[in-house]
């Protein structure tokens, strides 16, 4: 049988040899578009390629061939897979839309020769943190990720430009120590940050050590993915950067938050000690956001509280704690990145033909331009969770497994979602009908947009569309995925063998398999 593992690393090697590559070329901006666009479409390929490899097990490679737990483990299983997948494609599309528009601008957008190489390095962080095997690695992923974002939220540097970067700085240097002590702490208490590892040793420890070290892990991860009350920050940082910077930043790096959330639950902390409170964490999450969102009289900032509130449902898939509604959760997930980053692709077109991203000011768009209409509406009914699209069905899935939770707050957290739902819908059918149906109270500029900053836009929402079309197909993956989540032995054994558990753990190993077997024969007799 093929050997595939060699794949494993290239998301994270090809971006970061790549920027090198192109800051060796910074005078020669053509080259650099090349040298981004070939290397990122690759990394799609390679993702695609991971994402089937996966569904047969993880795929797993020892980095510097040190085994685990001493050396650092990439994993791609059915999780990391789908996550890394639908993230290429967003970054892949955004890319060739900021390419477009770069033309269009000169480098009144971005100077090319810091744009391309810090873009390739957000790709990277986002892949090894997806990829990742062991806390600290994963530390080092959003640390990456979020160097290039400082750079990237900043862009042209403008007072507001500024400003705005500055929140996000102080709110990620915060995230990150806090996760960084989290680490040591982990470590203190178990003797590794090795995820496989990990679920075997933690158990162990005491109780309340445990449960410290989980809402550590929380904390800083919460903070990460914008979980209400950790999420004030993002409606002011994220409309203020060029549209294709806020476009993947609203897909994706909240998103690396949620994943990680999603990883340490399933894997280090199976018992659900904190679910409760994750559930009211859910509610708040949706029900504050999506009011902020009403209240906006700015498309930009309205979609930044959709995105604050629909965390909310992913937070709580999360916090039910089956495999129902993990299986919800994940597909919610790939649901939302592409969703909405493509939302804000085409609000940064609509900025372009109208001059502005008030509601007050704009009008008439839907006479004017017609395309922008159509790739507003699609996405838009998409995040409203119109059936039969994507967004409806990762709702429904949600709602039957909160149903299947069968207690108080399992109900309210359903009433909760449907009513989000329901106000999401609202808030969007407003910008609609502000932007697009109603007449301008000024005539607008009315400005020529490329067709090539179209074109992207318009493949992320065919994309968005397939996962309407393979809605089955994905969410037996995503079901699969959860099942495994919810084993962990999968996870666990691939990357840990058993004779690299150390005797004890081997022995422990044993006896588990030992006390399944006996109940099974009891059951079977």
């Amino acid at each position: 049988m093929t050997d595939w593992s060699w794949l494993v690393p290239l998301p994270v090697v090809l971006p970061l040899s790549a920027a090198g590559l192109a800051l060796a070329l910074y005078r020669r901006p053509r080259l650099q578009r090349i040298v981004s666009l070939a290397t990122l479409t690759i990394v799609a390929i390679v993702s695609a390629a991971l994402l089937v490899l996966a569904d047969a097990g993880p795929v797993v490679v020892e980095v510097g061939d040190w085994a685990a737990p001493v050396g650092i483990s990439l994993v791609a299983d059915r999780l990391s897979a789908l996550m890394l997948t639908v993230s290429s494609v967003v970054i892949l599309c955004v890319l060739v839309y900021s390419l477009a528009q770069g033309r269009e601008d000169g480098e009144q957008f971005a100077p090319i020769s810091i744009f391309h190489p810090t873009y390739l390095v957000l790709s990277a962080g986002v892949a090894n943190a997806f990829l990742s095997g062991d806390l600290f690695n994963i530390y080092v992923g959003f640390e990456i990720l979020l160097a290039a974002s400082y750079v990237l939220i900043t862009l042209s540097g403008t007072t507001e430009r500024i400003r705005a970067g500055t929140i996000y700085v102080v709110v990620a240097i915060l995230s990150s120590v806090l996760f960084l002590v989290a680490i040591a702490a982990v470590y203190a208490a178990v003797g590794t940050v090795n995820l496989a590892q990990l679920a075997i040793r933690l158990p162990e420890v005491d109780p309340g050590v445990r449960l410290v070290l989980q809402t550590m892990l929380l904390l800083a991860f919460g903070i990460k993915a914008a979980v209400f009350p950790l999420s004030s920050w993002l409606p002011d940082s994220y409309p203020t950067a060029p549209a294709p910077v806020t476009a993947v930043f609203a897909g994706l790096l909240t998103k690396v938050g949620v994943y990680a959330i999603i990883r340490t639950q399933s894997l280090l902390f199976p018992g659900g000690r904190l679910d409760d409170i994750l559930l009211w964490v859910a509610l708040a999450t949706m029900v504050v956001g999506i009011l902020g969102a009403v209240a906006q009289d700015d498309v930009k900032r309205l979609l930044s509280f959709t995105l604050v509130s629909h965390i909310g449902y992913m937070v709580f898939g999360i916090a039910l704690g089956s495999t129902e509604g993990w299986t919800a959760a994940v597909y919610y997930v790939a649901h939302h990145i592409t969703v909405q980053t493509a939302l804000f692709l085409v609000v940064g077109l609509v900025e372009r033909f109208g001059g502005t991203t008030s509601l007050d000011r704009l009008g008439g768009l839907a006479k004017m331009t017609p395309v922008l209409a159509i790739l507003f509406f699609v996405p838009a009914m998409n995040l409203g969770g119109i059936p039969p699209f994507s967004g409806f069905l990762g709702k429904v899935g949600l709602l039957e497994a909160g149903v299947q939770l069968g207690t108080p707050l399992g109900y309210t957290l359903v009433v909760g979602s449907v009513v989000t739902s329901l106000l999401t819908l609202y808030a969007l059918i407003k910008a609609w009908n502000k932007a697009f149906w109603q007449s301008p109270p000024e005539e607008l500029p009315a400005n020529r947009v490329p067709s090539m900053m179209v074109a992207p836009t318009a493949a992320l929402v065919v994309f968005s569309l397939a996962l309407t079309v393979f809605a089955g197909p994905l969410y037996a993956y995503t079901e699969r995925a959860a099942l495994a989540l919810k084993e962990r032995d999968p996870y666990v054994t691939a990357v840990l063998p058993d004779g690299a558990r150390g005797e004890g753990e081997s022995q422990r190993a044993a006896e588990e398999n030992a006390e399944d077997a006996t109940d099974d024969a009891e059951a079977d007799g």
